[in-house]
């Protein structure tokens, strides 16, 4: 993949999201413990329908690299109860990371597919939730891994 396609994925999936975004009727920002560890932004809409998820997070556990990447998801979510607030949530994503050498000046971007499966509570303003994010890169290299996390948001 050419350095062009490596700066239009972003966009691509930046487009793909701002309608979403302009219909957002609540932010929750937060925060996720797990593989990887980082911060979170949600956006409910009224509508119903998709939710743009974001997770700007890192891995530091990884060998000698450190990770830092973006990780964008549209999730669908399905209430399990007519009488509790929990819901099974869904979408695909992708990513667009930074993998650093920790004792050398080398880095790498690494960019992929992945999908979000996951569960949540929701209190009035509160969000716990546990999910599970299974990811495929494609460049620089074909590589499978499966991270996930348990966070929590606080919805302005």
């Amino acid at each position: 993949m050419n350095p062009f396609s490596l700066r239009i994925v972003p966009l691509v999936l930046a487009c793909w999201f701002l309608p979403q975004l302009a219909t957002a009727q609540n932010v929750g920002i937060g925060f996720q413990v797990g593989d990887p560890t980082g911060l979170n932004l949600h956006f409910r809409n009224s509508s119903g329908g998709m939710r743009p998820d974001i997770l700007f997070a890192w891995d530091i556990s990884e060998g000698d690299r450190n990770f830092f990447f973006v990780n964008v998801h549209g999730l669908w979510f399905n209430r399990l109860s007519a009488s509790a607030p929990f819901n099974f949530y869904y979408g695909p994503g992708g990513f667009v990371g930074v993998r650093k050498r920790k004792r050398e000046n080398d880095s790498d971007t690494v960019v992929g597919f992945s999908g979000n499966f996951g569960l949540n509570y929701e209190f009035s303003r509160l969000d716990l939730f546990v999910q599970i994010t299974p990811r495929l890169s494609i460049v620089p290299e074909t590589a499978f891994d499966v991270g996930g996390g348990l966070g929590l948001r606080f919805f302005l």
